[in-house]
């Protein structure tokens, strides 16, 4: 049985309102993703998409946008091909208040119901952990 969700989380040194920017504004979300290009429509159903050199275009729907505590995209596995039910994860950021920063944590989930051979399914999930204990380093540098 695949696990079917990463979770990551840390402290931010920063207030849960500029840590919200950082995660839903395109000049910054490039930064923290590495993308060459980032464009977002910030409502839900609206188009996300980042663009790599190296890994071409990355599409995803903003799914929820509770600001400034919640926000979620569907993003589709491969390059080039729109989010739908078997080709997508979800990722969910929340921030909260915690002391004087903001305590950031994104949950990506729905590799179990990929619609891919369970190793696939694993394979998959495999290649995000790290990446996103380095999208949240990227994150907190906004600050420093």
């Amino acid at each position: 049985m695949v696990e079917d969700s990463i979770v990551r989380e840390t402290v931010v040194a920063a207030p849960v309102q500029r840590v919200w920017e950082v995660l839903t504004q395109a000049d910054y979300v490039g930064r923290w993703f590495g993308a060459d290009k980032a464009e977002i429509d910030l409502r839900p159903g609206g188009s996300f998409v980042m663009t790599w050199a190296e890994h071409g275009v990355g599409l995803a729907r903003v799914e929820r946008v509770e600001e400034p505590n919640l926000f979620s995209f569907r993003w589709a596995l491969e390059p080039g091909v729109e989010p739908k039910p078997g080709e997508e994860t979800l990722v969910e950021f929340t921030l909260a208040e915690k002391g004087d920063g903001t305590l950031l944590k994104v949950v990506e989930s729905g590799f179990s119901t990929l619609d891919r051979a369970a190793d696939k399914q694993e394979w998959h999930r495999e290649r995000n952990v790290d990446g996103w204990r380095q999208v949240l380093e990227a994150v907190a540098t906004n600050f420093s």
